[in-house]
């Protein structure tokens, strides 16, 4: 069993912002899917899917980013997953607009959501796919830029890299996070 977490808020308010896009990412795969969030436990919403032969789980905790982990640790403890079963998608202020990266390991990088992450699991060594949405501009801050939605002329770099980082997901889903890595980075 694998488990994708998109990290987000919770909340019309928080929708389409630039900090939800790993619940943007986790959207699409139900959508390309016809899946939807059944499940509702472990502070968050959920579904267990199978693909293939495997069963995959994703979770779009509902505690808001600062504590995403505490909906994390408590799914992975019930269904007994670890750490390279997970992959946490989340926004990265200093990748470009719509790059992504993934990782198998690495620090929180000042996300706050990822720090809860490792708090939490007591680890950092699970894979995590970061999305870029690049820095502001103007002198607006960080907790604006990252709480604002994203400008128009944004939309098809970020309906591609959604695409790419599902793409990059389903692949996961197929065949070992290395060889992910070296073919969606």
């Amino acid at each position: 069993m694998k488990c994708i977490v998109g990290l987000g808020n919770p909340g019309i308010k928080y929708q389409q912002t630039r900090h939800n896009v790993g619940f943007m990412v986790v959207d699409e795969l139900l959508e390309r899917h016809g899946w939807t969030l059944n499940k509702s436990k472990f502070k968050g919403h959920f579904t267990i899917e199978t693909v293939g032969e495997d069963k995959v789980i994703l979770l779009q905790p509902q505690t808001f980013m600062n504590l995403s982990g505490e909906s994390l640790r408590p799914l992975m403890d019930f269904y007994n997953l670890q750490p390279d079963e997970v992959t946490v998608v989340y926004d990265d202020l200093d990748l470009p607009l719509g790059k992504i990266k993934l990782r198998q390991t690495g620090g929180h990088g000042g996300h706050n959501g990822v720090r809860s992450c490792i708090d939490q699991l007591g680890t950092k060594q699970f894979n995590r796919l970061r999305f870029g949405i690049g820095r502001p501009d103007s002198p607006m801050s960080v907790i604006d830029y990252v709480l604002g939605k994203f400008d128009e002329e944004d939309q098809d770099i970020l309906k591609k890299s959604i695409d790419h980082a599902a793409d990059a997901m389903e692949a996961w889903l197929k065949q070992p996070f290395p060889k992910v890595m070296n073919e969606y980075n």
